[in-house]
């Protein structure tokens, strides 16, 4: 069994609708890939946008691709205070229920009513990873990464599927306080 698994902090960033981003950047626009993420298929763009909230607005943010069926707003719980939005702690692409925002970009702004979110963290597995791993989509693990700051995180699911790659994601707040610089691994305990 093979219970190690790389550790990758998840920065703040946005997933764009067809729709949404038509409005930000122009009709037919296509993102231009800045470089290719550990998720295969996944990138990050060279194009940012504005998130604005009630409070303050956070510019520049990243846009990651490809294009999504709705857009969502993953930030750290920081960024959520800065923004003056109560976002909660959802799984990436579950925006029942969730808060909006504006996105603005260089050809127009957008509304969304509902995609701001801190994302709940997680383990990318394929199904073989996940058998070598012992673990089973959905399922709730700790993992321990070992730093200058060892720290536990509880509440992890895995996520199994199989354009998967192994890794953990965690955001900002979490890497900080458990000093996950460079490359790490972490340990899962079940």
């Amino acid at each position: 069994m093979s219970n190690k698994v790389l550790v990758e902090t998840s920065a703040r960033h946005v997933h764009l609708s067809r729709e949404d981003l038509d409005v930000l950047f122009g009709k037919g626009y296509e993102l231009t890939v800045k470089k290719d993420l550990s998720q295969p298929g996944q990138y990050a763009c060279e194009e940012r946008v504005t998130v604005v909230g009630p409070k303050k607005s956070i510019e520049r943010v990243g846009i990651l691709g490809p294009v999504r069926p709705a857009s969502q707003v993953e930030v750290s719980f920081t960024d959520a205070r800065t923004l003056g939005i109560s976002a909660p702690v959802k799984e990436s692409g579950d925006i029942a229920g969730t808060p909006g925002c504006k996105l603005v970009g260089p050809c127009g702004e957008v509304e969304i009513d509902k995609g701001v979110i801190v994302a709940k963290r997680h383990i990318h597995f394929t199904p073989a990873e996940a058998e070598a791993a012992g673990v089973s989509d959905k399922e709730i693990v700790k993992v321990k990464v070992v730093s200058d700051r060892t720290t536990i995180f509880d509440d992890v699911v895995v996520r199994v599927n199989p354009n998967f790659s192994a890794a953990m994601h965690i955001d900002t707040d979490e890497s900080n306080a458990s000093a996950a610089f460079g490359l790490v691994y972490g340990e899962i305990i079940k």
